[in-house]
């Protein structure tokens, strides 16, 4: 099993967690994680582009000269392609730019993604997250007590709207359940902040 370091809230640390090795401990997959990263890019692209072609374009309905004998090369319409102000030959159309990867390979990728955290000492697993009420100085202080002055993703096992709220104001910070984990998100984020319970949840599911 993966072993790491347990804290608290404080940056004290309280103990050891053992994590699912056949998810934290995998050597990570660079070719995965790629093909994930470009799959969920692709994805979030609007695809709203778009172009008239010469039945779109106003104008152009009668023939500009006649067909003969006026020494010009002959022409159907003002507003074919090769006339200003004519239509677009071959532009782009709105189109959907997302496409899907088999089960197995978004799932290798969540596991490389999580195994890198491990590997490169960027992840930080907690007792548990305690917040009363929003308060933005909250998740300020837990950082500053966990020395994390990065981009961070803090991951939770359930959505808890205290600690959402609390870490909206701050742009280096997002925070997820472990239903929403993915990897854009975990390659993006210098730190992973994992809740204990969080961590183990993401060793069944994936496993």
């Amino acid at each position: 099993m993966t072993k790491v370091a347990l804290y608290n809230q404080s940056g004290s640390q309280v103990g050891d967690v053992e994590l699912n090795d056949s998810v934290f401990g995998i050597e990570p997959n660079t070719h995965v994680l790629h093909e994930a990263v470009v799959m969920q890019r692709a994805s979030l692209r609007q695809g709203t582009h778009d172009v008239k072609n010469r039945s779109e374009v106003r104008g152009g309905g009668r023939k500009p000269w006649r067909q003969k004998g006026t020494g010009r090369a002959r022409q159907g319409s003002i507003r074919s392609p090769q006339w200003v102000g004519g239509g677009t030959v071959f532009g782009p159309t709105p189109r959907s730019y997302s496409y899907k990867l088999p089960k197995k390979v978004r799932r290798l990728a969540l596991k490389s993604a999580l195994a890198s955290k491990v590997k490169e000492d960027n992840l930080v697993v907690l007792e548990s997250i305690a917040i009363d009420a929003p308060k933005t100085k909250e998740v300020v202080k837990m950082l500053d007590a966990l020395n994390v002055d990065t981009k961070v993703l803090i991951v939770t096992a359930e959505k808890d709207e205290t600690v959402i709220r609390s870490a909206n104001n701050l742009q280096a910070v997002k925070v997820l359940t472990v239903e929403e984990v993915n990897v854009l998100d975990l390659l993006t984020h210098d730190k992973l902040i994992l809740t204990k319970e969080a961590a183990e949840k993401a060793g069944e599911v994936l496993a």
